[in-house]
């Protein structure tokens, strides 16, 4: 290395300044990754989900039928044909019914599956992805073997080979409205579907409950089980309970699939999508009264959404609890 003297004193030679050279390429600027990756995603939601939603409240001001195109400003009739039509409002109070007793039931089952689960030493694994696996089986093909195999209807159906070791006769499941057996059908796949994936979102909140907690709890003399459960591990799920209730209630209101498989000329028992779609798609092809139930329907949903909320206490501080 070179030097320098000052008064005779050798000094090492100024070092070189190295510069360095700004970043290229995709981790330069963020803000292009973000829309990079997020672009493609957005675009569809826009396409797909928002311009669809738009049309659909427009078109429901609108005479449209047996087209999709709007041709004649009616106002509110149409909302007035759907309010005063009485299988759509019939459905709307079954389906209202239908969410009191599926809610609960599915919330319970969850929580019970998940307190399960979280208990176990070993094979947790294992169960976790048994019960969650029915999620992934579609709503049409879980009907269809419900349909078929276990409530037919017949003496070589499961639920009737069972029934009869006990000497009770077959029961048309699915065939008569009176008694109304087909919602045990419609109760029993929906919760077989519905249960494993709630049952993850409350074993996940189960898992982040501290210990502390409950090593207190015992200090101070408070039993394990039932008292445990409702002082210290309820409480801590009252944020999971409540997105659980929301998302439960939403789909209650959207059943189709199941219905529409299992009950398909039935003219009973029927949900408020399966009304809209006969309502848009039958004979008349009443695209703006459909349109107009579909926004009615919404309506409703949100309605219920938020009272549910208001009563869980969904988005209140920890301080205003």
């Amino acid at each position: 290395m070179s030097t320098t003297t000052t008064r005779g004193v050798a000094q090492p030679a100024p070092a070189k300044v190295s510069r360095t050279r700004p970043r290229r390429g995709l981790r330069a600027n963020s803000t292009f990754n973000f829309w990079l990756f997020t672009g493609p995603f957005l675009i569809g939601l826009v396409i797909f989900v928002f311009v669809p939603i738009g049309w659909s409240v427009w078109l429901s001001f609108f005479e449209a039928r047996f087209t999709v195109t709007p041709s004649e400003f009616v106002g509110f009739d149409n909302y007035k044909q759907v309010l005063t039509d009485a299988d759509f409002r019939s459905s709307l109070v079954t389906f209202t019914v239908f969410a009191a007793f599926i809610v609960p039931a599915t919330w319970a089952m969850s929580l019970g599956l998940a307190l399960l689960v979280n208990r176990l030493r070993f094979m947790r694994a294992f169960f976790r992805s048994v019960f969650f696996l029915p999620t992934a089986v579609s709503y049409v093909a879980a009907s269809l073997i419900w349909k078929m195999s276990i409530f037919n209807g017949v003496r070589f159906g499961m639920a009737n080979t069972f029934l009869g070791w006990f000497g009770v006769e077959n029961i048309a499941w699915l065939a008569n409205p009176d008694p109304p057996w087909y919602w045990l059908v419609i109760v029993t796949v929906r919760l077989w579907l519905q249960s494993g994936f709630f049952m993850i979102l409350f074993l996940a909140a189960l898992q982040n409950i501290p210990q502390e907690l409950y090593e207190a709890a015992a200090i101070d003399g408070a039993k394990p089980g039932w008292q445990t459960f409702r002082h210290i591990t309820l409480p801590q799920l009252r944020a999971t309970s409540t997105a659980v209730i929301l998302l439960l209630l939403i789909a209650a209101y959207q059943a189709f699939d199941e219905f529409w498989n299992l009950l398909p000329k039935a003219t009973w028992g029927q949900p408020p999508l399966v009304e809209l779609y006969k309502m848009a798609l039958g004979e008349n092809q009443n695209y703006g009264a459909g349109s107009a139930g579909a926004v009615v329907l919404t309506l409703l949903i949100c309605v219920v959404t938020l009272f549910q909320g208001k009563i869980m206490g969904f988005g209140r501080g920890e301080e205003s609890k």
